[in-house]
């Protein structure tokens, strides 16, 4: 079985947010990182070269698949910024519509800037993510 590609490293996550060119892409991920730090109580973490991730759980799948990931991350991409939020959008369907401009996938949700989304109900999916994540992982 192959091994995961995207793993937890000792780069500097403040060195890669600033290397980030857009200036609003940058201060919107410092945001970002300022908000996912306060409600982990964790440092981040790169994983990977371009994942900010916080805290961590071990995976195993089915099949045999396993690895450790980021309880809750995000990656400033050059199209949105990703924004991983674990156990999916199922528990949270109350919130997204209150959440604003923003698209989701099976455990990403895609934002253009913090702008477009009400960051008050960001932050209740991020902590609420977070603490299923906890309960279920450790």
């Amino acid at each position: 079985m192959a091994e995961p590609k995207t793993k937890k490293n000792d780069a500097s996550v403040e060195d890669f947010l600033n290397a980030i060119d857009h200036s609003g892409k940058r201060e919107d991920s410092f945001e970002i990182l300022r908000l996912m730090e306060e409600i982990t109580g964790v440092a981040p973490k790169m994983w990977g070269g371009s994942i900010v991730g916080f805290d961590e759980y071990h995976y195993k799948y089915a099949s045999g698949r396993e690895g450790d990931w980021p309880i809750v991350g995000f990656s400033p991409r050059k199209q949105n910024i990703s924004l991983y939020i674990m156990p999916g959008f199922s528990r949270f369907q109350d919130l997204l519509p209150k959440l604003g401009k923003h698209k989701t996938s099976k455990a990403c949700l895609y934002i253009n800037k913090l702008a477009d989304v009400n960051n008050e109900v960001l932050s209740q999916i991020i902590l609420k993510s977070v603490a299923y994540m906890r309960e279920k992982y450790h």
